[in-house]
Formats: C-alpha cells, structure tokens, sequence
C-alpha cells in the first residue's frame, strides 16, 4: 500500500481508517456487494434517463407526451439514483484516500454536480412550459439540449467512475 500523501485531510483519513471504511473494503463479500448495488442502481437510474433524454431530443417515443415518458420513467430514476447515491458513499468511504487523490473522481463529482443542476434547470424553468410542447414530436431547442447535456453527463460521470476504479493514487 503506497503512503498517504501529508495533504490530504483529516477527515479524509478518518473515513478511509475507520471500521467501517476498513471493514467494507476488506470484506471479501461486502465491497463487491456494494460495488454491485451501485452498478446495478446506476444502470437502474441513467438507463431510464436515458430514454427521457432521448424523447426529449426528439429521437425516440415522439408519439408519447413527454409527461407521460416522465411520470413513468422518473420512479424508477429517482429510485435508482437514491440507492446509487447511498451505495456510492459506502464505496467513498471504504476509498476514501484514493477517491480524494483522484482526479477521476473530481471529474465524476463535477459531472455528477452538473448533471443535478440541468435536471434542476429542466424541472424549474423549461418545464414550466410543457403545456406548449408536450405532444410536439420534436420538443423546442431548450428541452433537447436538456436531454442532450443530460446524455454527456451521464457517459462524463459514468466513464469518470470507471476511470477512478481502476486507477491508484
């Protein structure tokens, strides 16, 4: 095990060393258990997104409103991203000192960061005018880019995710 660089903080240490962070990482059953969950909610979440996004553009779907794609699909998202999101932090925590020192990592949270804030800006503004578009087959240029942004991130966070995986600091 290479030697944990000075620079990094206490709290960051802490989470890397603690029983839980140690035991996660050192259990032959629960790291890949958790591993797996994550993947698994991952593909459950941004695998529903992903035909959202594509409606969005216009691409797919263009006979269904897009507020029937989306009351259907978002259970299922929102589902997937909250049990990605808690199988994630254990991830964090049981790596925590390479995730820190990882500039992958960095990527897959600003990414992560990014894609949250275009959902935000879909749901408070450009979703406002649904009534509008709804069953258009090719919804206006804000809503696609919407889904288009959508898509980059999602392949940004996930490739940033593997990257992270697979590299020591």
């Amino acid at each position: 095990m290479q030697e944990i660089p000075p620079a990094v903080p206490a709290i960051i240490r802490w989470l890397n060393d603690s029983s839980i962070g140690t035991g996660i990482r050192e259990s032959i059953w629960t790291f890949p258990l958790v591993e797996a969950t994550h993947v698994l909610a991952l593909g459950l979440s941004v695998g529903v997104l992903v035909w959202f996004d594509l409606r969005l553009m216009g691409l797919t779907m263009r006979h269904q409103p897009i507020t029937h794609v989306h009351r259907q699909v978002m259970p299922y998202a929102l589902v997937g991203f909250i049990i990605m999101f808690i199988s994630g932090g254990l991830v964090f925590w049981s790596e925590a000192v390479k995730c820190y020192l990882s500039i992958f990592f960095r990527i897959k949270v600003l990414m992560l960061f990014l894609a949250g804030l275009n959902a935000l800006i879909f749901e408070m503004t450009t979703k406002k005018t649904i009534v509008e578009w709804d069953k258009a087959p090719v919804p206006p240029l804000k809503a696609r880019l919407a889904g288009v942004f959508s898509l980059i991130l999602w392949i940004g966070v996930i490739s940033a995710g593997r990257a992270t995986a697979y590299n020591l600091f």
